[in-house]
């Protein structure tokens, strides 16, 4: 986990360079238009400051799809090199036209950094952190505007402040931050594993891990190629399968199905039932009208059900659901190893690593249709046998020791989520019965059973009794990436889990942008990123300079023989340093409140400190105290805005997107950002002239209302879930509703 961590904070980097670069265009603008005598063109101002976001604009509307094409990292450097030729040929700039080019040209990194470095901190950050982390881009962006605006006071201070060398000064730090993405970043391996590197996907997951078994990952990475629009919804309870399920009204346990995971050392035994988990009431019902809320969207209510009525992240692990069999769905405790290995799981254990048995891959997608789970014996009627003790399917050569570190288990996914597959009937296109895998996630319910006798009603509507220990389970259900049906005949023994070739090096298709998960999704991203543009944050944030000056900060320096434009900079630099505490916040709660509960608790801030400073613009207190309140206000909005608004957007978006779209959906989640920041930035000058600074606010003030609607409305809670499982239960809304739509 620390070298997820680490990884982290070096992508992060990138959003330092645009924090400072925003902030030193802010204070360099101030001297730039009095050198260019441009006080009477604001929109020749305007656009200097815009330039960089036309540059941000036309790279993200590719940026997505190359970085589904050649990968993330690639694209990290380039956007480092970007920073660093666009620093020195603002450090050169002897006329506007070069200027702007500059700034073009320090958009296109500013683009590809904010773009990228969320979705590849979500691909690479544990489900229990990945909040934390993916707020390290505000923090860090915060961070670098903080130093940047001591830099600029600093030089304002001179006789003949240089705005050429305020702007040129980040060509140094993002020279360092070349350095760090092209020797020490790794590449996503969630990617790796789309294009079918899986012995390098298992390098980096080891590393980002810190340990060495790494088969629940590899499996979930893999499965998360197939999120489609087949997934179910279904409730289990589950016992080992030396416990006893029985069903009064059946002689047989027809009912019953048996899970198989990735570790040694277990079997289990599922039962479906109906009417006691919380997802599956809250799914049934498809309305949330009954929770006095209808204006919610049910998906809303769904992934709440999860977060509600469900034990903290991480909690389906160890011996407090089976402490007498260790964990639920591993092979964690100190259980000895099992030897009774396949021949196959022998071999790879020796060193072939992914290697089908007779050959040896010179090239690292060579490894393909090896299996990724070990093939088992099968009966006559081709259910199957697990090898050994009772084991489950064998998964890669590090889940066949016992790990005596139960977060290592080869099931869990992380958030209490557990990965396993079912192999059931189905039936085939002559109408044929075929067997099938299927992946099935599973959420422990908040009762566990434990020792004792106990009922509950089956799918199928009979009483079933049960004896021993068993718990509850919401399971999502759908067709397994696995296990692709023209790859049989070559492991004739039984099934073979291998990776899905037909999938690799397959581009993003628009057609997948249609799926009706999909489609949810973006309703949620783009809507989040249009509405977190216009509540104003980045035209205040470039012009918190010269809002401050008109607002008559200089009165409160006046007297220390300051002047009004380095006021107005001193005071933009507490406003920033003032955010970094108020971040750190952010980043606490991010994983334990979530990110809907800190929009829902901070826009109303916002729209406070808005109106305060409406109110104060309005009404002639007298400079010093219209001066004072407008500080407040501005640095209450600034403060709460990087609390939940700032970061959240980029995190929903970096996480409820599926694997193999996820790259285009954040670019159009990020081309909807630049767009916005572009109208307005671009405006703001022309606005504070025609309608003033009351106006302006009042304007931004609306758009926070609005947005909080949307957030109560739309916006779900995805916190400590792995990505995966968030896509799936997209899935699941957005089938439901076309349901019924349907119905209807």
């Amino acid at each position: 986990m620390s070298g997820a961590v680490l990884v982290a904070v070096a992508a992060a980097i990138g959003n330092l360079l645009q924090g400072w670069d925003n902030a030193t265009i802010a204070g360099a603008v101030l001297y730039i238009k009095r050198e260019f005598r441009l006080e009477s063109a604001p929109a020749i101002e305007g656009l200097i400051v815009a330039m960089s976001l036309i540059g941000a604009t036309i790279v993200t509307t590719f940026s997505g799809a190359v970085a589904d094409w050649l990968g993330r990292r690639p694209m990290l450097i380039l956007s480092s090199i970007f920073y660093f030729v666009s620093g020195m040929v603002m450090l050169w700039s002897p006329n506007v036209y070069v200027l702007l080019l500059a700034r073009f040209l320090d958009g296109l990194g500013v683009g590809l950094a904010v773009t990228l470095v969320p979705l590849y901190i979500s691909e690479t950050a544990p489900p229990e952190i990945r909040g934390t982390l993916n707020t390290l881009p505000q923090f860090t962006g915060s961070g670098g505007m903080f130093i940047s605006y001591c830099m600029v006071f600093s030089m304002s201070l001179m006789d003949l402040p240089n705005w050429r060398l305020m702007l040129g000064v980040l060509s140094v730090p993002s020279l360092i931050y070349f350095l760090l993405m092209l020797f020490f970043l790794p590449e996503s391996p969630r990617w790796l594993v789309s294009k079918g590197r899986m012995r390098e996907a298992k390098k980096v997951l080891q590393m980002l891990c810190g340990r060495e078994d790494v088969s629940g990952e590899m499996a979930l990475l893999v499965e998360g190629l197939g999120v489609g629009g087949d997934t179910s919804l279904e409730e289990y309870i589950i016992a080992p399968a030396d416990e006893n399920i029985h069903d009064s009204n059946m002689a047989s346990n027809k009912e019953q199905i048996k899970l198989y995971g990735a570790g040694l050392g277990h079997s289990w035994i599922a039962r479906p039932v109906t009417g006691q988990s919380m997802i599956g009431i809250v799914s049934r019902q498809g309305s949330v009208a009954s929770y006095g809320a209808p204006i919610v969207d049910p998906l809303v209510t769904l992934f709440g059900s999860v977060h509600e009525k469900f034990p903290e992240a991480g909690s389906m692990k160890g011996s407090a659901l089976f402490p007498h069999f260790g964990s639920m769905f591993s092979v964690g405790g100190n259980q000895l190893r099992n030897e009774e290995w396949d021949v196959e799981s022998v071999t790879r254990e020796e060193g072939e690593d992914y290697q089908s048995e007779g050959h040896v891959a010179e090239d690292p997608d060579d490894n393909l249709q090896s299996p990724l789970i070990s093939s088992q014996g099968t009966t006559m009627d081709g259910d199957l046998v697990p090898q050994g003790h009772g084991s489950i399917l064998s998964m890669m050569q590090g889940s066949m020791v016992a790990s005596t570190d139960e977060t290592a288990s080869g099931m869990g996914i992380g958030g209490g989520w557990q990965l396993a597959w079912k192999w059931e009937d189905k039936e085939g296109p002559n109408g044929r019965k075929e067997k099938e895998f299927k992946r099935v996630y599973l959420h422990q319910e908040a009762t566990v059973f434990s020792s004792r006798r106990g009922s509950i009603t089956s799918a199928a509507g009979n009483d079933v009794t049960m004896t021993g220990e068993f718990i509850q389970a919401a399971a999502l259900v759908s067709q397994s990436a696995l296990y692709p049906k023209e790859l049989m005949e070559q492991h004739p023994v039984g099934p073979a889990m291998v990776h899905p070739s037909k999938t690799v090096d397959k581009g993003p298709s628009w057609r997948d942008l249609f799926e009706p998960g999909v489609k949810h999704a973006l309703v949620v991203g783009v809507g989040i990123q249009i509405l977190q543009q216009f509540s104003g944050i980045n035209g205040v944030l470039y012009y918190t300079p010269q809002i401050l000056e008109q607002a008559g900060v200089g009165v409160l320096l006046s007297d220390m023989g300051v002047s009004a434009a380095s006021a107005s900079l001193f005071i933009s630099g507490i406003t920033t340093l003032l955010m970094l505490p108020s971040i750190a916040v952010a980043m606490r709660l991010m994983d334990t409140s979530g990110r809907r509960s800190l929009l829902l608790y901070t826009i109303p801030i916002l729209i406070l400190s808005l109106v305060i400073l409406v109110l104060g613009s309005l009404i002639d207190m007298g400079s010093v105290v219209n001066a004072v309140i407008s500080t407040i206000s501005v640095v209450l909005y600034f403060c709460f805005f990087v609390m939940g608004f700032g970061p959240t957007p980029n995190i929903l978006c970096a996480e409820i997107f599926p694997t193999r779209v996820r790259g285009l959906c954040i670019a159009i989640c990020a081309l909807t950002f630049w767009v916005g920041d572009i109208i307005v930035t671009y405006s703001l000058p022309v606005l504070l002239e025609s309608v003033g600074l009351a106006g302006v606010f009042g304007m931004y003030a609306l758009v926070c209302i609005i947005a909080w609607m949307f957030v109560f409305a739309k916006v779900p809670e995805t916190k400590g879930m792995p990505l995966e499982v968030i896509t799936e239960f997209f899935s699941v809304g957005a089938k439901q509703k076309v349901e019924a739509a349907k119905s209807n």
